[in-house]
């Protein structure tokens, strides 16, 4: 098939490659001249394993190009996808679809009557039937429009994309449908679980997912404060409670909390929805969910506080990760980034260190010290905060390098990654968020 994706951020350049992977000739429009450059050049303007080399495989295929503006060429596409961002409004948990009205009044002067428009974005129920009018108004007939929400995690995405635990459409019209059941056929032949559903039930499916999962974090995030001043372990909780299948064991690692570009603006994006549906109520719980998650964040300083005195000015302290996940580079409303914030507010030297990302640190927060180099980033450390789960940290013979050149061997894990005992046999006082493990060789 022939098709566009528009908007080539995270969501949409993944998209792209993929479809172009499956063997679509696939347009990517995107308005940001630096993104389109680096993507026109085969390089992701972000970082996640594998995308790099496949956009590169699909270039050199010939069966994909990228464009700033749409032009004939799409008139001649079967198929839109919309992948533009809904970002949070300023001073709202509202999520802002100006974007979305953007791209199709734009796609609106090339769009066939055949074709069919499918949004990927993560939108409020109802986005869909707004933008339906707004499409229709501008391009003087009655749009097929579909809903097709993505389920891509960072860090495997293009695996994610390529080989989905579901795919879901909803739609309004025997076309739509088979426009997506085309698109993916590749996939479906492998037997992928393919659900037709209603727009609305489709747009609802990734918000309701993510709410679910954040609320599956802060819910053991809750007990692992109840675990802290009982004596109790937060970690060997979530194992026993995770062999109930009807519970599972993921998402259920205490820890600093969830960040990143959807699950925390989704849960506020969802609650300002329903409060406009009239039926807030619903979904009150999640304000607490959005409270914990952000509560735990705060326990660190607490417990450098305690460790080293209520007053951290003059101290130096080592975060260590930046990301809000591993094998990734996106700091958006990452923890590691709100940790190590909250600690510099108290007066302490704040040391970042990060595989990938400390040039977006830099870039956007000038008042850490970010250091590439490990050792030097440990040198004369007062504390040690593991706030991002990278591979690198949890491996190897990172106790005994970094005690060699901390002031203090103190650590602080915030994501109940790290081995104790091959800590605490290197001489550190380890602190793990919810358990009781606090000790020294």
């Amino acid at each position: 098939m022939k098709i566009t994706v528009i908007g080539l951020g995270y969501l949409g350049a993944t998209h792209a490659v993929a479809m172009a992977e499956l063997g679509h000739d696939v347009i990517g429009i995107e308005a940001n001249p630096q993104k389109l450059a680096d993507l026109q050049n085969g390089i992701v303007p972000f970082y996640e394993p594998g995308l790099d080399e496949a956009l590169k495989n699909v270039i050199a295929k010939g069966n994909i190009k990228f464009k700033a503006d749409h032009d004939e060429e799409s008139r001649q596409a079967d198929l839109h996808f919309l992948c533009v961002g809904t970002p949070q409004l300023p001073g709202s948990y509202a999520a802002n679809t100006e974007y979305l009205h953007s791209a199709v009044k734009a796609l609106a002067p090339y769009l066939r009557q055949d074709a069919v428009v499918a949004g990927k974005s993560t939108v409020p129920v109802g986005t869909s039937a707004i933008l339906t009018q707004v499409l229709a108004d501008a391009a003087g007939f009655a749009p097929h429009l579909a809903w097709n929400p993505e389920f891509l995690r960072e860090g495997t995405a293009l695996e994610d994309s390529l080989r989905p635990d579901r795919i879901v459409i909803g739609v309004n019209d025997e076309v739509s449908e088979q426009a997506l059941r085309k698109v993916y056929k590749k996939i479906l032949d492998h037997g992928t679980p393919f659900l037709v559903t209603d727009i609305p039930t489709a747009e609802l499916v990734k918000v309701a997912a993510n709410s679910f999962l954040a609320t599956k974090i802060s819910f053991i995030n809750a007990m692992a404060e109840i675990a802290e001043v009982s004596g109790a372990d937060a970690v060997a909780l979530a194992e026993a409670i995770g062999y109930d299948e009807r519970i599972g064991n993921k998402f259920l690692r205490n820890g600093i909390g969830f960040g990143g570009g959807c699950l925390p603006k989704d849960i506020r994006a969802f609650m300002a929805r329903a409060q406009e549906l009239g039926v807030g109520k619903a979904v009150d719980f999640l304000a607490d969910v959005d409270d914990v998650n952000l509560r735990r964040r705060a326990r660190v300083v607490d417990l450098l506080n305690r460790e080293l005195g209520a007053d951290l000015s003059g101290k130096r302290v080592l975060v260590l990760g930046a990301a809000f996940k591993p094998d990734s580079d996106d700091l958006r409303d990452s923890p590691a980034i709100a940790v190590a914030k909250l600690i510099k507010v108290t007066g302490a030297t704040v040391v970042v260190h990060d595989p990938i990302s400390l040039d977006h640190v830099r870039a956007q927060n000038p008042d850490f010290v970010a250091e590439q180099d490990l050792a030097l980033a440990a040198t004369g450390a007062d504390a040690v905060v593991l706030a991002t789960e990278w591979a690198q940290y949890r491996e190897g013979h990172i106790p005994a390098d970094l005690g060699k050149v901390v002031a203090n061997k103190l650590v602080i894990d915030g994501r109940n990654a790290l081995k104790v005992e091959k800590w605490q046999q290197a001489g550190w006082r380890l602190i793990a968020l919810g358990r009781n493990v606090e000790a020294t060789a």
